[in-house]
């Protein structure tokens, strides 16, 4: 595939497309009629994937993250300031510091 021919679109102009019945290029068929040693040959070539190539995903485990929950707290102007300056995501990475400090805590307290 060259590059020419992959493009790009944001989730909303995805939506979009798909709202007005617009069907992507894909062959569905095609990719779901795909043998692993298809895929092992399709990805061989591809340098996004080589990092990848020797990795045994054979003992890989399916994780899904626990749900959050949804609370309301007063947070100081410049704290909020500071996280969303740092770009999208700043409430996982508020979440992160959070799960920081209470692990460092609990470690303390042993």
């Amino acid at each position: 595939m060259s590059k020419d021919s992959i493009t790009t679109v944001t989730p909303d102009e995805l939506r979009l497309k798909r709202a007005r019945g617009e069907k992507g290029q894909t062959d569905w068929a095609r990719v779901q009629a795909m043998t692993d040693e298809d895929i092992d040959h399709a990805t061989a070539g591809d340098p996004d994937w080589a990092e990848f190539q020797d990795i045994d995903w054979s003992k890989a485990v399916l994780v899904v993250p626990k749900p959050k929950r949804s609370i309301s707290i007063r947070v100081d102007d410049e704290i909020i300031d500071f996280f969303k300056s740092t770009g999208k995501g700043y409430q996982t990475r508020i979440n992160a510091v959070l799960r920081h400090y209470v692990r460092q805590q609990k470690r303390h307290k042993k």
